[in-house]
């Protein structure tokens, strides 16, 4: 073996060749246009895959794969990473199909909220508010549900927040008030204990209850459990509409003062009289940055955003978790106030109500009772004609009747902010949906057309078409960029030694198909995927396998046996 590699090194050297009795490789891509994911020019090239790691990238001589696939005139590139998932569908169908069809290999769960760790009385709450996707809690850490997950079997690679609102819970369960210093300290070990299990930092998401009970020093405490484990800290922040900056100045102060990096989720500027503080926020992240911040934020290619109706009614009426809010909406007295605030202008609370415009702005998407499903994907004005009640009047029955905060689409956003955004160096990209597919259970409800198709919409909309970033860019921060925020090791560039996860993609056919009307439909464009080395999209088409790992973060600490 020693004299054969000295001769194969000479070979090389020296321009001739060496044919091996066996392939050295696993899979080598042929002649494909490479993205490294650095965001520099791309080059043609060969990829060659061993195992679950790139072995070489570049021009392989005499090189041999056990599977050779020509590329020539398609992408390669890393596999792209979802800074913001959900997790109930991977339970369900482990193949990841929307997301792996536009290149997606890691999924990024846990916002505010994550699937550990849980007392019986949160899995009690939880599993009541199960919608179609019907499971049991087997687990009652995030590690051991993020370890469940990889037995069960899944496509994609899957990483995970802990959720500030999920320790705040277990310590305090729904009351609205500040947590003691020991209950804080408690909240601060379980945090610990989620890093060291192998979370990537810990998460708030601050428009729903009870999340936006946190004041910011609880949330600077938390922010704190992950900086020696080298996590960061991650927001849907406080407002994204009238609040919209101050809800940004508050992520900046918990970096500053917790030593963390920091994300903003899906950043966005909410409701048409805010669209113009998008510039604001951009020159305060942009501010912190220079200053030595590792501010950073994601977004989705859309203008409309989704979450349920609680997101246009009160805090007060939603404290104490569905049960208590949904009492209270059956009392006369409660739903007159509710109505009246709802259609007050307020800087008190997010409402999407009046952020969107209009009932005829708001689409919805996902409902729990059977009877109410016929009415997804028509708009709440719509159902409110229907029914003959008036719009606010019809959220609060819809809400009472599903038994679930119902979700909804809010066109929320302009065109021109989503375009301002794409372009920013900063700015990598998410779904905020679960990856599904458009058979089974998925088509009971509408989900935004994100689902299907945000990454497909990067590459084909904003570069192929409108040219709002290079192709080498939206790669660069479709991949690299954010494995390098989660900090995440040898994961996110085309380069030898690190983990085989890769994409061919034909540039000037990738497209997304879902819409507000049919979103069930998948991207094309993306030819070939392999996560860990292993083929999981051939010629376009899913193979069926499953090689999808739990990718742990940094401050991870194996199990003492």
């Amino acid at each position: 073996m020693k004299i054969f590699a000295a001769a194969l090194s000479l070979a090389v050297a020296f321009g001739g060749r060496v044919w091996a009795a066996e392939p050295e490789f696993d899979v080598v891509l042929r002649h494909g246009t490479i993205y490294d994911g650095s965001g520099g020019a791309p080059f043609v090239g060969d990829v060659a895959l061993k195992g679950d790691r790139i072995a070489a990238v570049g021009n392989l001589g005499t090189g041999r794969g056990k599977v050779e696939v020509e590329v020539r005139g398609l992408a390669v590139a890393p596999g792209f990473v979802n800074m913001l998932s959900n997790n109930v569908a991977l339970l369900h169908d482990g193949r990841s199909q929307s997301d792996l069809r536009q290149g997606v290999t890691l999924e990024v769960l846990g916002e505010g909220s994550s699937m550990g760790p849980l007392t019986e009385a949160m899995k009690t709450e939880a599993k009541a508010l199960q919608g179609d996707i019907k499971f049991s809690y087997e687990w009652t850490t995030l590690g051991q549900y993020l370890e469940h997950l990889e037995r069960r079997g899944v496509s994609c690679n899957f990483t995970s927040f802990v959720g500030a609102t999920t320790v705040r819970m277990h310590e305090l369960g729904h009351d609205k008030r500040e947590p003691t210093p020991a209950e804080l300290a408690r909240m601060q070990a379980l945090v610990g204990q989620a890093m060291e299990e192998g979370a990537v930092g810990v998460s708030s998401a601050l428009i729903y209850e009870p999340g936006f009970y946190a004041q910011t020093s609880e949330l600077i405490a938390l922010a704190k459990a992950v900086a020696p484990y080298g996590g960061r800290y991650q927001s849907h922040i406080r407002s994204e509409g009238n609040q919209l900056v101050e809800a940004v100045d508050e992520v900046i102060t918990i970096a500053r003062e917790a030593g963390v990096p920091a994300g903003i989720y899906h950043l966005k500027a909410a409701g048409q009289s805010n669209w113009s503080k998008l510039e604001t926020v951009i020159q305060r992240i942009e501010a912190a940055r220079a200053s030595g911040l590792a501010v950073v934020a994601d977004m989705y290619t859309y203008t409309a955003a989704a979450s349920g109706l609680d997101a246009m009614m009160p805090p007060w009426v939603r404290a104490g978790g569905y049960q208590a809010w949904a009492a209270r909406l059956r009392d006369p007295a409660v739903r007159a106030r509710v109505a009246r605030e709802i259609l007050t202008p307020s800087s008190e609370w997010e409402n999407y109500y009046l952020a969107a415009g209009s009932p005829d702005k708001i689409l919805l998407a996902v409902f729990k009772n059977p009877a109410l499903k016929p009415l997804a994907g028509k708009t709440l004005a719509e159902v409110a004609k229907l029914r003959g009640t008036s719009p606010v009047e019809t959220a609060m029955d819809l809400v009472v009747e599903d038994g679930s905060v119902v979700g909804a689409v809010y066109f929320l956003m302009s065109e021109e902010n989503v375009r301002r955004q794409i372009a920013l160096p900063w700015m990598a990209f998410d779904s905020d949906e679960s990856s599904q597919a458009p058979e089974g259970l998925f088509l009971r409800s509408n989900p935004h057309p994100r689902a299907y198709g945000t990454f497909a919409r990067v590459l084909g909309k904003y570069v192929r078409d409108e040219k709002a970033l290079s192709l080498a860019e939206a790669v660069r921060r479709l991949s690299l960029f954010p494995a390098q925020n989660l900090n995440l090791r040898e994961r996110g560039a085309l380069r030898s030694g690190w983990v085989a996860d890769v994409v061919v993609f034909d540039p000037e056919r990738i497209q997304d198909h879902a819409t507000y009307d049919q979103p069930h439909q998948y991207a094309t464009g993306m030819r070939h995927v392999f996560v860990n080395g292993v083929a999981v999209l051939r010629d376009g088409e899913h193979t069926g396998a499953k090689p999808g790992r739990f990718v742990r973060g940094p401050g991870w600490k194996p199990a003492a046996k």
